[in-house]
């Protein structure tokens, strides 16, 4: 390739910076995972109550939540927050609830999979209510979930550049830092490109295998 269109001392020049990057990526990934699926899976649960005093609101704010942008999201929570509280934490925490409210509907799904007989079953053994969901129904559940969940994190991996917006200076941010300091910007957002590559591609592949077992 022509060293004026990419340069390799550029590009290992710029890695480490990208590496140190990679691992707010993916602290903000593997934490914004914990938040949503917990989450994720308390919306779900809390859906299915018969009372209209708690499924009507709650579902405006998950269509709320979905039908806004993140990177939206992000800038208008670190706006309001209080100075004290880190720009990391709001990441995470927008990051979890954003993804919650999509993988509400995964566990949703998930549940309603669950056959009628094993509800039938739980009762015919005398088990409480709590402990048919605990025991029988989330197990099974949360197994035919997994794809779905691991799909999600695939893509909140790589929306994690909008962290940018709110001074986390991840991959992305990185790059940008780099690139207009030696006004080089082919090398340094390839090698982001070739790094979110490296680790999303491995980990659909599996996800996909996952989808092939629990068919």
């Amino acid at each position: 390739m022509n060293d004026t269109l990419w340069n390799w001392e550029r590009a290992w020049d710029v890695l480490p910076d990208l590496l140190d990057g990679l691992v707010v990526t993916i602290q903000a990934t593997v934490v914004g995972m914990v938040i949503a699926s917990v989450l994720g899976l308390f919306i779900a649960l809390a859906m299915r109550t018969p009372s209209p005093w708690v499924k009507v609101p709650l579902r405006l704010v998950v269509d709320f939540v979905r039908m806004t942008p993140l990177l939206v999201q992000l800038v208008f929570v670190y706006l309001l927050s209080p100075p004290q509280v880190p720009a990391l934490v709001i990441g995470f925490v927008v990051l979890g609830v954003h993804y919650a409210t999509y993988m509400s509907e995964v566990y949703r799904a998930g549940i309603e999979a669950v056959p009628p007989g094993q509800w039938e079953a739980a009762t015919a053994l005398n088990m409480t209510r709590a402990r048919t969901w605990r025991a029988v129904i989330l197990p099974q559940a949360v197994r035919n979930t997994l794809p779905g969940l691991g799909n999600y994190a695939i893509s909140m991996f790589k929306e994690t550049p909008f962290l940018f917006a709110i001074g986390i200076v991840e991959m992305y941010t990185q790059a940008q830092s780099y690139g207009a300091n030696t006004f080089s910007y082919i090398e340094p957002l390839t090698m982001v490109g070739l790094l979110f590559l490296l680790i999303s591609y491995p980990t659909s592949l599996l996800v996909r295998r996952m989808e092939v077992r629990l068919a």
